[in-house]
């Protein structure tokens, strides 16, 4: 019988739990109650939120005065929340602190006249955010070649998208050292994702099959994937136990499971059950695998 294993460190953070325990507070207390953009890349959290009247709207102008919008966990340019309130919209500012972190280092480096380097992803949510706070001059980095052909010089000073990875921070700061006179750096990488991602490497090290679970918007979670790939070639991204495809699991001895920071428990026992039943249903029936249907 297949062993089934779930990661040391997998599933939501602290930063999406208190997302989810406000956003569960607001409803509760106000009602009219919006989130400003998806709260969580998770659709399927963002659709039982929507399912309990507490839907997304991407602009302010859509809001009467009176409304509750809740700030997404990835957080938002300081104008944002100025607006909010300037419309008369009660606010909840849902922003992880490790992105606050992020936010207020930024800010900081901007204001001492650093030029300031973001290591994230380009268009991202939160590093839009990190932006904002560094009065939108910062210049974004997810591949140490693009410094290529830039002129930095000087003083410089470096903040993370929290879910980015450290090789990626040492592999820009390696790039940035020779080329200025001073470097300070802030690693807001967070913790919770490091962890997880290292339980990742070595869980799949040990899996014949790795499920990965979370939102195909989240990247914490695709990075996870591509950790465990490495180790992994039947590794597999769902966002949910209805995706899963019983052929996968043809003599496996070892099933892994890890998932996104964004990632609730109930859905990782979810998918973690659904595994346990496909793997029984075909050893108890000896019906080949690739024909067990969930």
């Amino acid at each position: 019988m297949a062993e089934i294993r779930v990661a040391r460190e997998a599933g939501a953070c602290y930063g999406v739990e208190r997302a989810l325990r406000l956003v569960d507070q607001a409803a509760r207390e106000h009602p009219d109650v919006h989130t400003l953009g998806p709260l969580i890349h998770n659709p399927r959290v963002v659709r039982e939120l929507a399912a309990r009247g507490v839907d997304e709207v991407d602009d302010l102008s859509e809001l009467p005065a009176g409304s509750t919008i809740v700030i997404r966990s990835h957080g938002v340019v300081p104008s944002v929340i100025r607006g909010a309130q300037d419309r008369g919209l009660g606010v909840v500012d849902a922003t992880c602190p490790h992105v606050k972190k992020a936010h207020d280092s930024a800010r900081m480096l901007a204001e001492q006249g650093y030029t300031v380097v973001i290591v994230g992803e380009p268009g991202h949510p939160e590093v839009e955010g990190i932006l904002g706070h560094a009065n939108g001059s910062a210049i974004v980095v997810d591949d140490p070649a693009e410094l290529e052909g830039r002129t930095i010089g000087g003083r410089v000073g470096v903040v993370v998208q929290t879910t980015q990875t450290k090789e990626l921070l040492d592999a820009v700061l390696a790039a940035l050292t020779p080329r200025v006179s001073e470097l300070r750096v802030f690693p807001t990488i967070c913790s919770a994702t490091r962890r997880r991602q290292q339980a990742a490497a070595e869980l799949s090290a040990q899996a014949d099959v790795m499920i990965v679970v979370g939102g195909r918007n989240s990247g914490n979670t695709t990075r996870l994937a591509q950790i465990c790939a490495g180790n992994c070639p039947a590794t597999h991204h769902i966002e949910g136990a209805d995706e899963l495809d019983p052929s996968w699991f043809t003599g496996a001895g070892v099933i892994g499971i890890t998932a996104g920071a964004s990632t609730p428990a109930s859905q990782i026992e979810s998918v973690r059950a659904a595994i346990q039943r496909l793997t029984e249903t075909s050893e108890t029936s000896g019906t080949p695998r690739d024909e067990v249907r969930a």
